[in-house]
């Protein structure tokens, strides 16, 4: 029966002093009640003085004494002796017999029998003694007075049913928590074990920066042993930050949102190793949002880390010689240009003959001319100048300085160059054409690149070997370019299918050999019956916005054959530029063109848009390409790799395939930097559920090197050049009627 009783367990030792407390003050209340109610009623006699006497050293043992159950016993004792002094004080008043019902809800609170026990046990004896010795102030009618003891035991008997129905109350409620304390303890040991068992490293901090738990994965991790000192902190964490900031990582977790993800890198005390950890954290608070705790768990990223970062020396550097990429100088070159308070002069240089030593020393004579030209450029130029390779035998360097400052370097170059370059069979003898044009501000830079480019052409053109400045008379490029505007209008007023025929370079699965796909490419047809590749016409249409309509009709043919050869080939890829990709109507008229084609599936046209179509495009990109997406139509991103910031658009731009630019494939099959690269990339493409084409393919290593790669498709001059729309489909002929016989 003890043990059914509940004993207050359920209040812990902060709620039940707070309740006591709370009845402590009642009591002491109810005495300075009765003074009161005695003045008004001018009976602050005897029963008050005897109830006053008997409540306070109930009230300070009820203060001073320690556990639980003697303070509130005394509380219970001292309710009984105020109620016992309030219905002397009211001469036995029926009504004044409530208070003792009133103190059973009070002593409630207590969630204790032993309360109950004495307040009933009290009442009991006060009923039935003061009732015999003083009934006329316990009881206001005859049958109570003449009778006592029954009486009493009437009124104990009310009191311990009011008591029994609370005690039952506290019961259920002790059972119900016990049951809920049960069930939190599994959800707690399912999350324990959940927390220590993961692979993944984690912990729990306090607000102080101690360690308030780990799991083994975390330990091991760092080499901690499996039980810390309770006053392990942050700070004494085997890892120390290569690169400390104002804050440390605790201090910017304390002020973070909720939810935080933190990247840095550390350096490990045991092997000095350099890691990269990706930090994710949560803070866990209460109701007032004071944070109690941090739960972190701990991404070693530092592989991944490492092919980000050979991804973007890639791009920023020239994977053959190091220096400066084309779109790194460019950005590089606006920055210094804005730095700058004067000129900035821009020296453009070309080997001279390079196709001479290719040819006769071999393509890998002419990567050793063209590696230790950027270490002889190294040596010779300032340093705090900029050296770009831009492609080819091109070379751009760019200094702050006058015109005479740039002239004197290029000399220096040209004297540099007496001595031969050191390749492997040797050495070789080169000389360069250098052209010089000067910028100020940012404006300027892009004009003065191709100012210096149209002025080494002319030192070229001279023979070589020497250095020219950039001056008006050498606007004959930009007469060309006026002259290439003029054909190109009047291609676009004739026949557009004989002056401007599409001609397609097939696209090849480099595990069957089989044609898979092609991309449509342009050329000009002249008056006078010449054949012009893009590069005649495309900057000339670009500058003047004819691409627009010349973009058109390239689509237009490209379905029109597309549609020809739907059941020998799977796609068609069209280049789209900038300007066209800005035109608000260029999404209509691609559902125009597709309807009127009578293509049975969109998806078998792929626009292939770069990375400066991308960052020159003023619209808005994202809306843009998910309209073209939502007609079905797929889209590629070329010359992946080029861009300064191709990582952020492949997980930004909703492609379907990227194209791998020349610039990753060539040389392939001899550079492990460039097979790690490119193996990274085609995994990344594949992650991303793209597909993957390599460009520029020349060399049947680099066609091994790929299928070993496992890269879906390739595209370059080992498989064909582009050829005639005529030609082609007599290339698809020939290809089904070999992987017949095949088969």
């Amino acid at each position: 029966m003890r043990g059914w009783l509940p004993a207050g367990g359920g209040l812990r030792d902060e709620d039940w002093a707070r309740r006591h407390r709370l009845l402590t003050m009642l009591l002491a209340s109810s005495v300075l009640a009765l003074t009161a109610f005695g003045v008004v009623r001018h009976t602050l006699g005897t029963a008050w003085v005897v109830t006053v006497l008997l409540v306070l050293p109930c009230l300070v043992g009820a203060v001073q004494l320690r556990p639980r159950r003697a303070p509130s016993t005394l509380i219970a004792v001292g309710f009984t002796f105020a109620c016992g002094g309030f219905v002397a004080m009211c001469d036995g008043l029926t009504e004044a017999h409530f208070s003792f019902f009133i103190v059973v809800a009070a002593l409630a609170l207590y969630r204790d029998w032993m309360p109950f026990g004495a307040f009933l046990l009290g009442t009991t004896l006060h009923h039935a003694v003061f009732g015999t010795i003083v009934s006329d102030h316990t009881y206001d009618h005859h049958s109570a007075m003449a009778h006592p003891w029954i009486w009493a035991l009437l009124h104990g008997l009310a009191v311990l049913l009011a008591a029994a129905f609370q005690v039952v109350a506290w019961s259920l409620t002790e059972a119900e928590e016990r049951r809920a304390q049960d069930s939190l303890a599994a959800s707690q040991a399912q999350l324990s074990v959940a927390f220590d068992q993961t692979p993944v490293p984690m912990a729990m901090l306090a607000p102080d920066g101690r360690l308030l738990r780990t799991n083994s994965a975390y330990r091991s991790w760092l080499g901690l042993p499996e039980q810390l000192p309770p006053d392990f902190t942050v700070d004494q964490i085997p890892l120390t930050p290569v690169a400390p900031g104002p804050d440390t990582l605790f201090q910017e977790l304390m002020t973070a949102p909720d939810a935080a993800t933190v990247t840095r890198a550390y350096r490990r005390h045991d092997d000095d190793a350099v890691i990269w950890i990706e930090i994710h954290s949560n803070g866990l608070r209460d109701r007032r949002g004071r944070l109690q705790s941090i739960f972190v768990h701990c991404l070693d990223v530092t592989r991944q880390q490492e092919h980000e970062a050979a991804l973007r020396r890639q791009v920023r550097q020239d994977a053959l010689t190091g220096l400066l990429s084309r779109s790194a100088f460019e950005v590089d070159l606006v920055k210094l240009l804005d730095a700058s308070d004067g000129p900035v002069s821009v020296l453009y240089l070309d080997v001279d003959r390079f196709k001479t030593i290719n040819d006769g020393s071999g393509h890998a004579a002419g990567d050793d001319v063209l590696r230790a030209l950027a270490a002889r450029l190294e040596r010779t130029v300032p340093r705090g100048s900029l050296i770009a390779r831009l492609g080819g035998d091109e070379f751009v360097i760019a200094l702050p300085g006058s015109l005479q400052r740039g002239l004197d370097i290029g000399q220096a170059v040209l004297a540099s160059l007496d001595q031969p370059l050191p390749v492997a069979a040797g050495h070789l003898q080169v000389a360069l054409s250098i052209g010089l044009a000067q910028a100020l501000g940012p404006r300027q830079a892009e004009q003065a690149v191709l100012a210096a480019d149209t002025a080494m052409y002319t030192a070229k053109r001279a023979g070589g070997n020497r250095l020219e400045i950039f001056n008006e008379q050498m606007r004959v490029a930009v007469q060309q370019r006026i002259t290439a505007e003029s054909r190109l209008r009047q291609a676009l007023d004739g026949r557009r299918e004989a002056t401007l025929p599409v001609w397609f370079q097939p696209i090849v699965s480099p595990a069957t050999g089989q044609i898979v796909g092609a991309e449509a490419l342009v050329r000009m047809r002249t008056a006078d019956g010449e054949l012009l590749a893009p590069g005649h016409f495309i900057p000339a249409a670009e500058e003047t916005g004819l691409v627009v309509p010349l973009g058109e009709h390239v689509l237009a043919q490209a379905l029109r054959h597309l549609h020809r050869w739907r059941h020998e080939l799977g796609y068609v890829s069209v280049n789209v530029s900038p300007r066209q990709l800005s035109e608000p109507g260029f999404v209509p008229m691609l559902v125009r063109l597709l309807t009127a084609s009578g293509l049975d599936d969109p998806a078998r046209l792929v626009l292939e848009i770069t990375e400066t179509a991308l960052l020159s495009t003023s619209v808005d990109l994202r809306d843009r390409l998910h309209a073209i997406k939502s007609v079905g139509v797929r889209i590629a991103l070329d010359d992946f790799g080029t861009g300064y910031s191709s990582l952020t658009w492949l997980q930004s731009v909703p492609a379907d395939i990227v194209k791998l630019d020349r610039s990753f494939v060539a040389g392939l099959a001899h550079d492990t930097r460039k097979s790690s690269i490119i193996s990274a990339v085609l995994w990344l493409a594949r992650s991303l559920n793209m597909s993957a084409v390599a460009e520029g393919v020349e060399d049947l290593a680099d066609w091994e090197a790929l299928r070993a790669a496992d890269c879906p498709a390739i595209q370059g001059y080992l498989f064909s050049r582009p050829v005639t729309a005529d030609d082609f489909s007599a290339m698809l002929t020939r290809t089904r009627r070999v992987s017949l016989e095949a088969a």
